[in-house]
């Protein structure tokens, strides 16, 4: 007999409202999910296409920043930059964050992708991965056999969440607390499809972060999303659970919404919540939610002001172990954008606010809430 049980609770990527999920079915859609795609391929293999159309695609980008937290400037040492999130932890230096040169061929229904990535940014994304692997961002193969079914294998970014790992993508040059501390990529086998304004996606893949998981039981990904008629407004509902390689379950439900309210105002939203339930024993939950308010007066001029709260007083998320104890943080970023060309420049002011003492003072002593400068830029082609 197939039982579903849901038990929800509401909570705040790459870790969403607070949730406890214990999904029994869970193996056997990963089972008939596995079957399913491998028949369909190989039978729909057998049809081929008279008109194989072949195209290249080049592209990439690189980013560098400045960071200046105000309250350790006099502080040398490497641990107390006051930075608890992804891809900018340095102090009063010029870095570099990542160079990218992506690589995407198709002929007919099939195609490749080879997106390599190098720097302090690309290590941190691949952080479970060694030598040269760490320089794959993504690796995959497509096949579509039709305009409204496409399959992946290989290796991608996640779904989750409203930001994503190259920095020209994002207004925000520093990255939000749901990004870094839920899923960052996932390696396995996918289907997507899409019929007019409505598309889901659904996925059987290693636990999260790991290209290669020999033993370890699989993980069910998914998405829905829809789009308003004239596209001004799309929602995305995401889903990720299985098991990590400490044998806890993981299910974590992560909501995105987009809105172009005119040419020169849109708005974001992003709510995610993620259960953790070690074998054995009762579970806890991390959850976040952000807004992003992004003003473009002119085409070469642009704002985007994020405004975000991750609670984790469960300590069950990343931050916990980085901080040492279960808290609750609100972040505020203002972001300017100044483009010439392919050319983005961002200067960034940054505030974060604890309920407990996590950040450090110029003293070594601890302090609730911390504020931050960012130069950066980045370009892509």
């Amino acid at each position: 007999m197939i039982s579903l049980e849901v038990n929800f609770e509401l909570s705040f990527r790459r870790y969403t409202f607070p949730l406890i999920l214990n999904l029994k079915p869970i193996t056997m859609l990963r089972k008939f999910f596995a079957s399913a795609t491998l028949f369909f391929v190989f039978y729909s293999g057998f049809t081929q296409d008279s008109t194989k159309k072949s195209t290249w695609t080049l592209t990439g980008s690189v980013d560098a920043y400045y960071r200046y937290n105000f309250d350790n400037a006099k502080n040398a040492d490497p641990s107390n930059t006051n930075n608890l999130t992804s891809f900018t932890n340095s102090q009063n230096s010029f870095e570099l964050g990542m160079a990218s040169l992506r690589v995407d061929h198709t002929m007919g229904k099939v195609g490749g992708t080879v997106d390599l990535g190098f720097g302090k940014r690309a290590e941190e994304f691949s952080y479970n991965d060694h030598n040269t692997m760490a320089a794959v961002k993504q690796a995959f193969l497509t096949y579509a056999p039709s305009d409204k079914i496409k399959f992946t294998m290989g290796k991608w970014g996640t779904h989750v969440g409203y930001e994503v790992l190259d920095a020209y993508l994002n207004r925000n040059y520093s990255m939000d607390y749901m990004f870094s501390y839920g899923p960052f990529f996932h390696t396995g086998l996918k289907m997507d499809a899409t019929f007019k304004n409505v598309g889901f996606m659904i996925g059987v893949a290693n636990p999260a972060d790991n290209v290669t998981a020999s033993f370890a039981k699989k993980s069910v990904i998914g998405q829905f999303s829809v789009a308003s008629s004239n596209g001004k407004v799309k929602g995305y509902l995401n889903y990720m659970g299985g098991k990590n390689l400490s044998d806890q379950s993981i299910n974590q439900f992560d909501v995105v919404v987009t809105g172009t309210i005119s040419s020169k105002f849109s708005i974001g939203y992003n709510g995610t919540v993620q259960s953790v339930k070690p074998t054995g024993e009762s579970g806890n939950s991390w959850w976040g939610s952000a807004v992003y308010l992004n003003l473009d007066p002119t085409p070469v001029f642009g704002l985007t002001l994020r405004g975000e709260y991750f609670d984790d007083k469960n300590a069950v998320s990343g931050l916990a172990s980085v901080v040492g104890l279960g808290t609750s943080v609100f972040d505020a970023t203002l972001s300017a954008n100044f483009h010439i060309d392919n050319l983005t420049i961002i200067p960034e002011f940054r505030l974060d606010s604890a309920k407990d003492a996590v950040f450090k003072d110029n003293n070594d002593g601890t302090k609730k809430s911390t504020s931050t400068f960012i130069l950066a830029a980045t370009y892509h082609f």
